[in-house]
């Protein structure tokens, strides 16, 4: 039997969903502060041009990072069924998997994005005065980018079982290691944006320690067994069932961001720091999203794998409206402090005109955001990732890339570019929307899994 403490299919509702996203609010509010902390060192230490370096950073790492991270969705959305239906064993063949899934991937990541990071950025009209410093941070990354893959998979691990507690622990200690390692690389020894990068790294690999540690200590049927992890490729074409479609999804919106922050780069330096201090800004209004998001999918792959459907409408319910009411508070106060919390991390004048233009563009839209990404994940937690992603592929890669590719031809004005999110977003909340009402597919599940099976 597994822990009561970490099973979501018993109990009030609301009082599980809350005690699991608390932990993953608290911990992505650590992260998103390291992160937010590697900026506010580089843009106080080195400078402008160094900030817009690490700040084109988010889109290009999703792009790589993205994929294998979506596809280990997948194994989280198998572990929790399984976990729900206490079925041990596969299980057990399903966390294994999952691990070697990850080893092979995060070496794969590694290679590919040291190679191809000058080629890419180039190909990003990443300015002259800002590329070479871009290539050193990308490059120092990605080569630590197993810590990432792997940091995602055990934390992914824990999350199916209903342990949110464990992974911000160690996130609590990541963070404070790498806000050291910051000021000691970048402040004191002047070690350049490359150290910044190697911060990030160092301090991820702590984490992923950690959670190895505590995966192969557990007493619970989850436990890590060093000996086993391999491929079992029945459940490995589970997993790529599962997590190909959030995969895909999440490169290709990869790829329409990287074309967005293109055209963030054609204006310029500036443009590039005040867009990427507000991308850590924009961070905060992601916390609840996330945590909600995670606590959805794992709510409704434990319950669906135990038939208690009504459970998982009631669920579902509740953690939409959590997360799109807190994300928009979020938005309304990044909205009235946008000029204070762009200078936070560059104060040149410049870099604030045109940060908190694009914050405030962007912010009082979040709650579709918030939406979108909710409903994503109760998709991807009834094994129905398709959906999603061919909605975000749509909305946020073809319609959002198209939008970008005529508009700045006749208005070739950041504000162009800012108006490509909440347009699309709000196109996505439609389609969702018109989904979710229409949720026969709950009570259904049983019926289209036995019809899969055979």
């Amino acid at each position: 039997m597994h822990s009561d403490r970490n099973t979501l299919t018993e109990g009030p509702i609301w009082k599980k969903i809350l005690l699991f996203a608390l932990p993953i609010l608290v911990g992505n509010i650590f992260q998103q502060f390291y992160h937010a902390f590697d900026s506010w060192t580089v843009g106080k230490f080195i400078g402008e041009t160094a900030l817009a370096a690490v700040s084109s950073s988010g889109s290009l790492i999703h792009m790589f990072v993205g994929f294998f991270n979506g596809v280990a969705m997948g194994a989280g959305v198998i572990i929790a069924k399984f976990f729900g239906a206490q079925d041990h064993k596969n299980m057990r063949i399903a966390i294994h998997t999952d691990v070697a899934f990850g080893l092979t991937a995060g070496i794969l990541l590694s290679v590919l994005g040291v190679a191809f990071t000058p080629t890419i950025l180039q190909w990003m009209g990443t300015p002259e005065d800002v590329l070479p410093q871009s290539i050193i941070y990308f490059r120092y990354y990605f080569c630590g980018a197993i810590f990432t893959v792997m940091y995602n998979i055990f934390v992914g691990i824990l999350h199916a079982v209903g342990d949110s507690r464990h992974p911000l622990y160690y996130l609590i200690f990541a963070t404070f290691v790498n806000i050291v390692l910051d000021l000691l690389f970048v402040a004191v020894l002047k070690l350049g944006v490359g150290s910044a990068a190697l911060a990030t790294t160092l301090s991820q690999g702590v984490s992923v320690i950690l959670c190895f540690i505590h995966l192969v200590r557990v007493k619970e049927p989850y436990r890590l067994d060093v000996r086993a992890i391999g491929f079992d490729f029945s459940c490995l074409k589970s997993i790529v069932r599962f997590g190909l479609p959030s995969g895909i999804q999440n490169s290709v919106i990869g790829i329409a961001n990287v074309v967005v922050q293109t055209n963030i780069n054609s204006f310029g330096s500036a443009a590039m720091a005040g867009c990427g201090a507000h991308s850590k800004i924009e961070g905060f209004a992601f916390l609840p999203i996330t945590c909600f998001t995670m606590a959805l999918s794992t709510f409704v792959g434990q319950n669906l794998g135990a038939h208690k459907h009504d459970r998982v409408k009631k669920g579902v319910a509740f953690g939409i409206a959590c997360a799109c009411i807190l994300a928009e508070l979020i938005g309304i106060a990044s909205y009235l402090f946008a000029p204070q919390l762009i200078a936070f991390f560059n104060d040149t004048p410049e870099v604030v005109a045109y940060g908190s233009m694009h914050t405030r563009t962007i912010c009082l839209f979040y709650f579709l955001l918030a939406f979108s990404h909710c409903v994503a994940a109760i998709m991807r937690g009834a094994g129905k990732a398709t959906v999603p992603m061919v909605t975000m592929m749509v909305c946020w890669c073809f319609v959002r890339v198209s939008y970008i590719t005529v508009a700045v031809r006749f208005v070739n004005h950041l504000t162009t570019v800012s108006w490509a999110y909440p347009l699309t977003w709000t196109l996505s909340s439609i389609i969702f929307l018109i989904y979710l009402v229409k949720a026969d597919w709950i009570h259904n599940f049983d019926r289209l899994e036995a019809k899969k099976a055979q």
